[in-house]
């Protein structure tokens, strides 16, 4: 048996939507799965994609062949995933600020009568 990791599509027509499935390589491709590990909107733009990275990482260790499009998806997780980590480290708290107080030129007075 095996193991491949490619996309399953699913919504409407002229609106594909793909799930990241681990699947028997002789299973049709919209047919049985072992796992679901992702999601990917190839019409959204910018980052279209949710990828379990480790369990992608688990099958691919047991000999699971990844196809080009998740291939490349897991890359882009993989870089997504290391640019988000220092962000989550707790952030510094900024120096005292130097700037000075504003002060107004020219207060109102009081005009006696």
């Amino acid at each position: 048996m095996s193991v491949s990791i490619r996309l399953r599509r699913e919504g409407a027509k002229n609106r594909p939507y793909y799930k990241v499935v681990v699947a028997d390589s002789h299973s049709p491709r919209d047919g049985k799965f072992i796992e679901v590990i992702g999601t990917y909107d190839p019409k959204k733009p910018g980052h279209n994609s949710s990828l379990n990275v480790e369990r992608a990482e688990y099958w691919i260790s047991k000999g699971a062949q990844p196809s080009d499009t998740v291939r490349s998806l897991i890359k882009k997780n993989k870089k997504m995933t290391t640019v988000a980590e220092p962000s989550s480290q707790p952030e510094q708290e900024p120096a005292p600020s130097t700037q000075e107080k504003v002060v107004p030129l020219s207060a109102p007075t009081e005009s006696s009568n």
